[in-house]
C-alpha cells in the first residue's frame, strides 16, 4: 500500500503545482500576450477595393495598464480603412482620458462603435462560479438604472473626429468606392438592444454601387445576431465573450456568458450564412484579470472582393 500511497501524493503534488503554474501563467504572463490576428473575407462587391477593417474589442482599460496602452498605440501602424469598436472600454472612470488618448490616432479615421456594460458601470467583485449558470447575470442587473461611469463623457471622445455611435441606430460611412451602412444596438447583455427600423423608403444605391452592410453589438446573443442576419448584414460583429477567457485543451471555451454556442465563442463563424466574427477582446475585469489559452488580441479583418463566378 506504501507504494500506492506514494503515487497518490506525487499525483496530487503534480496537479498542485500544475494548477499553480497554471494560475502564475494566466495572471502573470498570458494576460499580457498582445495578439494581432487576422482574417480574409471575401464579401464584398466585385470589384471593389480591399479594405482593412480593424475590430477591437473588451479593452476594461485601468490608467496603469502601460504595456495594454502600448498595444492600443501600435494598432495605428496597421492605417486600417474602418475601426470597430465593439464595447467595454474602461474598468474605471479615470481611464477615459487615458484611453482617449490612446485611441486617438485610431480615431482620426473612420470609424464606429456600441457600448457594453462596462462602459456604463463599473465592475466589482463577482463569484466565478455564476458564469456556469444558464444566466450568469446577477439579480436586477437589467433593470433600468443610470449609469454610474461617465458614459457621456466616453462617447463623446470616442465621437470627437467623426466615429459613429451605433446605440440603437444606423449609420453611413463612406471609404471612397465603397458605401458601408451599419446597424447598431446598446448592450444586448443588459437587454437595451433595440434593433434600429429600417429606413423607408430604402436608401439608393451610391453611384459606384458598392455597399457594405454591418452589423454591429457588444454581445452576441441570439436574438441579436437573428436580426441582423434578417436586416441583410453583410458581416456581423461583436464582443464580449473574451473568447471564453479560460478555455481548455481540447474543449475550448467553457462559457460564453450569453446565450451563444461555446464553439463560437472567439473568431470567424457563421450566423444563419452571415460571417460573425466575435472578439476575445484586449482585457478583464480587474476583479478577474487572467486569461487561459485566449490571449488578448485585436483583429485585422482584410475585406477583398466576391470572385465574380462564385459570388464569394
Amino acid at each position: 500500500m506504501r507504494p500506492l500511497a506514494a503515487a497518490a501524493g506525487a499525483v496530487g503534488l503534480a496537479g498542485l503545482g500544475a494548477a499553480a503554474a497554471a494560475h502564475v501563467w494566466s495572471h502573470q504572463v498570458e494576460i499580457h500576450r498582445y495578439t494581432l490576428r487576422e482574417h480574409e473575407l471575401r464579401i464584398l462587391p466585385p470589384g471593389a477595393r480591399t479594405i482593412r477593417l480593424l475590430h477591437i474589442s473588451d479593452i476594461h482599460l485601468m490608467p496603469d495598464q502601460h504595456r495594454k496602452l502600448a498595444f492600443l498605440r501600435h494598432l495605428a501602424s496597421l492605417r486600417p480603412h474602418l475601426v470597430i469598436d465593439t464595447g467595454d472600454n474602461i474598468a474605471s472612470a479615470a481611464s477615459v482620458p487615458v484611453l482617449a488618448d490612446a485611441l486617438d490616432p485610431l480615431l482620426q479615421r473612420p470609424g464606429a462603435y456600441v457600448m457594453g456594460s462596462n462602459d456604463m458601470f463599473a465592475p466589482g467583485p463577482k463569484n466565478p462560479a455564476r458564469y456556469l449558470l444558464p444566466d450568469p447575470r446577477p439579480e436586477g442587473m437589467t433593470e433600468p438604472r443610470d449609469p454610474d461611469l461617465p458614459t457621456q463623457d466616453l462617447a463623446r471622445r470616442l465621437s470627437a473626429h467623426g466615429w459613429k455611435d451605433l446605440t440603437n441606430t444606423r449609420a453611413c460611412i463612406e471609404l471612397g468606392g465603397l458605401e458601408v451602412r451599419l446597424a447598431g444596438v446598446d448592450d444586448p447583455h443588459l437587454e437595451r438592444d433595440e434593433m434600429p427600423a429600417r429606413p423607408a423608403p430604402e436608401p439608393s444605391a451610391p453611384d459606384h454601387g458598392n455597399v457594405l452592410r454591418l452589423g454591429v453589438a457588444h454581445a452576441p446573443y441570439r436574438r441579436v445576431l437573428d436580426a441582423f442576419a434578417a436586416d441583410g448584414a453583410d458581416l456581423i460583429l461583436a464582443g464580449h465573450t473574451h473568447g471564453g477567457q479560460l478555455r481548455l485543451p481540447g474543449v475550448g471555451a467553457l462559457v460564453t456568458n450569453c446565450d451563444l454556442p461555446r464553439q463560437q465563442a472567439r473568431g470567424l463563424s457563421s450566423w444563419q450564412g452571415v460571417p460573425l466574427h466575435v472578439s476575445a477582446g484586449m482585457g478583464a475585469s480587474p476583479y478577474s484579470n487572467y486569461r487561459f489559452l485566449t490571449p488578448p488580441e485585436a483583429t485585422l479583418l482584410t475585406l477583398r472582393a466576391s470572385r465574380p463566378d462564385t459570388g464569394r
